[in-house]
């Protein structure tokens, strides 16, 4: 590992904004698959690589605007050449949209560039400038119909079900969404300050888990009764999984644990979150075996 001037090469601003869309970019590659398995569509390696460019687009673009939560909520970002994450973004998300577009897949590509960036800078309608980030969950929720309509979108084209896809846009919304309030534990400090009023920041760290542990158990009631009623393929498994995976962790999790001198607690919320997909699939795979 190369060092210039006591600073380690991979270690700056501008790396670390380069890289904090990673993780998620490749856990969605795993989503994807599930979603292709619910819909019991034939393994697309080529559409899953698209899809994580374009979930690592939109992310880093959140990050390289200029937002002012950032400034507090990822403060080891600050200073970074926002040119180079901008251009990294464009770079990323003509690769993937070139091949969806070459499968015929035409809304897909722009559907979550488009909302991702008016999440972050709004859009002015008349004098007034409206900006997606307001309102009680209304982040979360915009996040969440984005990936839960890009998926469906994606799977759509080949799954001619109108009732299946919309399963899997309910599951996959309903997830993100979940997945999202629990990344703003850690970042209330930053919400409040720019007046983000996200589920943790209005209803308080033991109410929010609560009301994310009720979505958790009504979405996978509602995949239950898809699956026994044959309008899902049968991956109850890969569903279990990740329904015990989320609950135990909304039990045990705790913003402190961000800033834990272990590993394993500073770790717990990725993990729990990015990994889960990976995890399901893992299980599902040995038990075949």
């Amino acid at each position: 590992m190369e060092i210039f001037y006591g600073v380690t090469l991979l270690d700056t601003p501008t790396m670390r904004l380069l890289n904090s869309s990673t993780v998620v970019a490749i856990s969605g590659i795993f989503r994807l698959h599930i979603a292709f398995l619910l819909a019991g569509i034939a393994m697309r390696i080529p559409e899953y690589c698209a899809f994580s460019l374009i979930v690592y687009a939109t992310y880093t673009l959140d990050r390289a605007l200029d937002c002012k939560e950032d400034a507090i909520n990822r403060s080891e970002i600050t200073g970074a050449d926002k040119k180079t994450g901008i251009l990294a973004c464009l770079a990323a998300f003509l690769m993937g949209a070139v091949i969806l577009l070459h499968d015929g897949i035409l809304l897909a590509p722009f559907f979550p560039f488009i909302v991702g960036y008016a999440y972050t800078h709004g859009f002015r309608v008349g004098s007034y400038t409206v900006k997606l980030k307001a309102g009680t969950g209304v982040k979360n929720a915009i996040i969440g119909l984005t990936w839960g309509g890009t998926i469906a979108l994606i799977v759509g084209h080949w799954c001619g079900s109108i009732v299946t896809v919309g399963v899997i846009f309910l599951f996959f919304g309903l997830k993100v969404f979940v997945t999202s309030c629990v990344n703003d534990f850690k970042d209330v400090k930053g919400d409040m300050a720019a007046g983000i009023r996200t589920l943790p920041v209005c209803l308080g760290e033991d109410l929010t888990k609560k009301v994310l542990i009720l979505i958790l158990l009504v979405m996978h009631g509602i995949m239950l009764y898809a699956l026994l009623s044959n309008i899902i393929r049968d991956e109850w498994l890969v569903l279990l999984t990740g329904l015990v995976i989320a609950v135990v962790f909304l039990f045990i999790y705790s913003p402190s644990f961000e800033t834990s001198p272990q590993l394993m607690y500073r770790k717990m919320r990725e993990f729990a979150i990015s990994w889960e997909s990976l995890i399901a699939l893992a299980i599902r795979g040995c038990v075949a075996i």
